[in-house]
């Protein structure tokens, strides 16, 4: 039996509304036309109905282009075998990625670097997957920065507090004995990544040689003297890997950047040939070449006469943030991939022109070195 109640409908103005119903059939009516119209008014009101037609509309919209017969066949015929089988492949490599990364845990990362900027950012994805990490670099107090920032934002992570190993890249003759003391921390090194290193400005004409030598010194000869000596007892134990960031620059001469761009070129010769050299051994090269990065190295830049640059270029201030650099660098790690470039379209492009098209990448070298002279 219906209720013979009245139904009370709440109107805006704060007052009510009683609805005697005639009949059963007739108080069936008033319930429902009064229950949806607090409804409508309670979503008007609130701005959830306009959401809700804006959503409405979007897919009626949608069905109207779906219904046309060519967008269907695009689908069908191009789109979905296209995509579906790129989707599948991507979500295969990130439950591979994920498997992984849960290996990591355990394993021991050194980081040259890692006082600021992308060595920083490899600190914390290293330290955030379990690793146990030893944070190198020149500058102690921002090394013990670092593992202070560190241990704050991962409390969670179940790992060894990072270990600090303070060294200068550019004393060739202490970096044999910083390795042993690198080594003797945990016994032995599964992940070297060699990232620290300076960056340069300047005109080839106006640049001493001292500069020269000193970007070569820091940027080469200083992961090549640290490598070689951590190297051996990789060979000995059949693992590890060996990571080095080098740069678009290291591909391509870009102007005003020579000594910078002679330090990566070389650094990509060197571990090309390294790779090719131990991998017998089950040790993987890796070379990250990235474009622009976000972080104070064209500000500590070195300019032709050995003063620092100072200036935070507009191309560096707009890079690639480097914990997303981070994250890039070791998806290609964990899949052990011997080179990745992580750059903008541009830089990209011009890679590929240098090698298909050389003429013309020259041609747009020249236009850039006047324009920035001008500049």
């Amino acid at each position: 039996m219906l209720s013979k109640e009245p139904v009370h409908c709440l109107e805006s103005n704060g007052t009510y509304i009683d609805l005697v119903p005639k009949s059963p059939a007739m108080h069936s009516v008033y319930v429902y036309v009064n229950a949806h119209t607090l409804y409508w008014k309670y979503y008007h009101h609130t701005g959830v109905l306009d959401e809700f037609v804006r959503m409405n509309s979007v897919i009626e919209y949608g069905k109207a282009w779906l219904s046309k017969p060519i967008l269907r066949w695009l689908l069908g015929t191009i789109f979905v075998p296209m995509f579906l089988p790129w989707l599948i492949f991507e979500y295969i490599n990130y439950l591979k990625y994920k498997t992984l990364r849960k290996k990591l845990a355990g394993k021991v990362v050194m980081i040259t670097g890692a006082s600021s900027g992308l060595g920083e950012a490899f600190a914390h994805v290293f330290y955030k997957a379990g690793c146990k990490i030893i944070l190198s670099s020149r500058t102690q107090s921002e090394l013990a920065r670092v593992r202070k920032v560190l241990l704050q934002m991962h409390k969670t992570t179940p790992t060894y507090p990072p270990v600090l190993l303070p060294l200068d890249l550019s004393d060739i003759n202490l970096l044999p004995s910083k390795a042993q003391d690198a080594l003797q921390i945990f016994g032995h090194i599964d992940i070297l990544i060699n990232n620290g290193g300076i960056s340069y400005r300047g005109n080839v004409m106006n640049t001493d040689v001292d500069v020269d030598m000193k970007v070569m010194l820091v940027n080469y000869f200083g992961h090549v003297a640290l490598t070689k000596a951590i190297l051996p007892s990789m060979i000995k134990r059949k693992e590890g890997h060996i990571v080095v960031i080098s740069s678009v620059q290291g591909l391509i001469g870009i102007p005003y950047r020579s000594a910078y761009a002679a330090s990566k070129h070389a650094l990509q010769g060197f571990f090309d040939c390294l790779r090719s050299e131990v991998g017998r051994h089950n040790i993987n090269v890796t070379v990250v070449s990235p474009g622009y990065i976000k972080t104070k190295l064209s500000i500590n830049a070195l300019t032709g006469d050995g003063k620092q640059y100072g200036v935070m270029d507009p191309s560096t201030a707009g890079g690639y943030d480097p914990n997303e650099v981070a994250e890039i660098s070791l998806r290609a790690i964990l899949r052990g991939k011997k080179e990745i470039v992580i750059s903008t379209i541009i830089p990209r492009a011009l890679i590929i022109l240098r090698q298909f098209c050389p003429w013309l990448y020259f041609v747009i070298m020249s236009k850039r070195a006047k324009i920035l002279e001008n500049a």
